[in-house]
């Protein structure tokens, strides 16, 4: 019950965040955002959001063969490509994620392994990300609108803290856990010993940064295509603290396909940056889509098992209706039933 009311509870909170907007800055840098986008933006956006899923399958597949699972790369970037589709359009904003873990750990014959897989490599992105955001912002505390700048400070250190904690009772946890007759403890244990041997290992966790990062480039590269869509002429290194919080507003869980904080958090951003809070709105309905058409990929890796089953669907009916009414190769004896039910069998189960 309680998950059920968290989840309708986010949504709720993303809707609002865009209803606020719209009653405040209006419906022009909503539409703005969509007219400003040609052909240039979309093939840079595609172009990016190669590289980052990419590099981002990397990061799964680094963490999952230290976990144990089976991940060629290229199957990896398939199903990344899936997930991110899922979750531009679906509106909690993960449940693309939790269909590519779900599906891995089915296919590996450990599902709850392959969910610890993918949540700890969705945690190394997410914990990078912030890493990068917390010196950026408090080298440069005034993009941060002033009645917000203790909630930033107290939530940064708080991330910060809990990461520091986590690392450390992983390191330390005691393996007489794993023997506990507490469910939780032994629970705890496993995921203990997965987040030691699929991130925190020292021969895992520099690529495990190294490809965050370089995912995390790729989404500022895409946002400032954005800001210069929009009509943005600041240089990038003024932008650059504004993409930072923009993007960090994003691991809030509040979003409805991505949507909400984002856009709050750029129209504060760069209204206070003197920018404009209509640009940053903009900026981020651009970047918003430019995402989407990135993530457009997905759509086809998930269209391809049943475009691939109506292609083997289309022989096999073809040879049952060629075999029914072609040559009679038995003469008058053509309708004999044991002739013709091993065929129907055969091309029934390839079609299946």
């Amino acid at each position: 019950m309680k998950g059920v009311v968290w989840a309708w509870l986010r949504l709720l909170i993303g809707v609002g965040i865009i209803g606020v907007l719209l009653w405040r800055l209006g419906t022009r840098a909503f539409l703005d955002g969509l007219r400003v986008i040609d052909v240039r933006e979309v093939s840079a956006a595609l172009a990016i959001g190669l590289a980052t899923t990419v590099f981002s399958a990397w990061r799964w597949r680094l963490v999952a063969q230290r976990l144990g699972l089976r991940l060629p790369l290229r199957k990896g970037v398939a199903d990344y490509y899936g997930a991110l589709f899922l979750n531009a359009v679906l509106p909690a904003g993960v449940l693309g994620d939790v269909h590519r873990a779900v599906r891995h750990g089915r296919q590996e014959g450990d599902v709850g392994r392959g969910v610890r897989a993918v949540v700890l490599e969705r945690v190394a992105g997410q914990v990078v990300v912030v890493a990068v955001a917390v010196p950026v912002l408090l080298a440069r505390p005034t993009v941060v609108p002033a009645p917000y700048r203790d909630v930033v400070t107290v939530t940064g250190a708080v991330v910060v803290v809990l990461a520091i904690a986590v690392t450390a009772v992983a390191v330390m946890a005691p393996k007489r856990w794993a023997r506990s007759g507490s469910k939780w403890r032994r629970a705890s244990a496993v995921s203990l010993d997965d987040l030691r041997r699929g991130l925190l290992a020292r021969d895992v966790w520099p690529g495990v940064v190294l490809l965050s990062l370089m995912t995390f480039a790729g989404h500022l590269a895409l946002f400032l295509v954005a800001a210069r869509a929009a009509g943005s002429a600041a240089p990038v290194t003024g932008l650059l603290p504004l993409m930072v919080l923009t993007l960090l507003a994003m691991v809030l869980p509040v979003n409805v396909g991505g949507w909400g904080p984002r856009e709050g958090v750029a129209a504060l951003a760069f209204g206070a940056a003197g920018l404009g809070a209509a640009q940053g709105l903009t900026t981020a309905v651009v970047y918003g889509v430019l995402a989407l058409v990135a993530s457009l990929p997905g759509a086809a890796v998930l269209l391809r098992p049943h475009l691939a089953w109506t292609r083997s669907e289309r022989p096999a009916s073809h040879r049952i209706a060629h075999h029914q009414r072609g040559p009679r190769p038995y003469g008058n004896s053509a309708h004999r039933p044991e002739r013709h039910t091993p065929l129907l069998w055969s091309a029934d189960t390839h079609a299946g």
